[in-house]
């Protein structure tokens, strides 16, 4: 039955209505904040590319993590930058390295939020690439090993989740025989399966100083128009072993995250990236947008596509408002 009868305007008339028939709802608890860790003490270092956010000390990022424990959100996904950089990456796999010594410092601090790691090289290396150089590319399968042994030892230094985002062929399941062969069977990974080559990374690169020193990544993460790929690339990392699929970049692969939420009945995160952030810092300083507002807009975009999780830098400030 048409209009007049049918009216779509009765429901909006007020905020309280609004509330209570709203499809999609935003809460901390589904909620991760990115975190980037480096040396030094009371290091507070502001990324010039991303506004509000900092390269954080350890001592700091301890009171940080406890900021995100009392605000309710779900856990801190920690980003590690070493005082030096080798061609293998070796920090990350340090047991003494500096997200090793991170971990260690924020458990003991706080008690129930969750502590993701990103597995991946290219923060340690000094070429910047996500694993072993071999012919000038990385070559794949050397690279395995080096991340498996990265997962064991931040699981070991108090890792709730590993995340690898690296992008190697066969990486999820190198890393769950690493740790299960640890007796680590409880550890979930959280595998960054869709990973896009896209030019939204930037601010991260300067973030993290993991920019390559030559080439590009393209030939280890994916082709930006190719969505069947990013679908067989989730598959194959449920395959071997992910408990947890993400998609990233997020808004610019919002179909994907739908697609991936049709077929796949596993949980799915989704990772509102740097570019991301520092587009809508930079409209709003100018005066473009409403950032509030769109920070609202795009964040829950994400979630009404399909997304379980979403990562993301407003994650601290969403949680204080929501």
């Amino acid at each position: 039955m048409a209009f007049p009868t049918n009216r779509m305007r009765r429901l909006r008339r007020n905020q309280r209505l609004r509330n209570m028939v709203r499809e999609t709802r935003l809460s901390p608890e589904c909620m991760i904040y990115p975190i980037f860790v480096c040396p030094g003490d009371n290091v507070k270092k502001e990324v010039s590319s991303m506004p509000g956010q900092f390269n954080l000390s350890i001592d700091n990022a301890v009171k940080v993590a406890r900021e995100a424990e009392q605000a309710g959100i779900a856990g801190i996904l920690l980003f590690g930058i070493p005082e030096e950089k080798d061609e293998l990456g070796s920090d990350a796999f340090n047991e003494d390295g500096i997200i090793q010594k991170a971990l260690r410092a924020i458990r003991e601090n706080v008690r129930e939020l969750l502590l993701i790691t990103d597995i991946c090289l290219c923060e340690y290396t000094s070429h910047g690439h996500c694993g072993v150089i071999r012919h000038g590319d990385v070559d794949n399968d050397p690279t395995l090993k080096l991340l498996a042994d990265s997962a064991v030892s931040h699981v070991r230094a108090g890792a709730d989740i590993v995340a690898p985002s690296d992008m190697m062929d066969g990486r999820v399941a190198a890393i769950r025989r690493g740790l299960d062969d640890e007796g680590l069977t409880g550890t979930p990974i959280m595998s960054y399966a869709a990973k896009y080559a896209s030019g939204f990374y930037g601010p991260f690169r300067e973030a993290a100083g993991s920019t390559p020193k030559f080439g590009d990544r393209r030939t280890y993460q994916m082709d930006p128009p190719n969505a069947r790929e990013a679908l067989r690339e989730i598959a194959l990392d449920i395959e071997e072993g992910a408990d947890i699929v993400m998609v990233k970049p997020a808004l610019a692969y919002l179909d994907i995250i739908s697609q991936a939420r049709e077929r796949f009945d596993v949980p799915i995160a989704a990772y509102q990236v740097s570019g991301e952030y520092s587009m809508i810092e930079a409209a709003a300083r100018a005066g473009w947008i409403e950032r509030e507002r769109v920070i609202l807009e795009t964040t829950t975009a994400i979630k009404r596509a399909g997304a379980d999780i979403l990562i993301t830098y407003y994650a601290l400030e969403l949680a204080k408002t929501l």
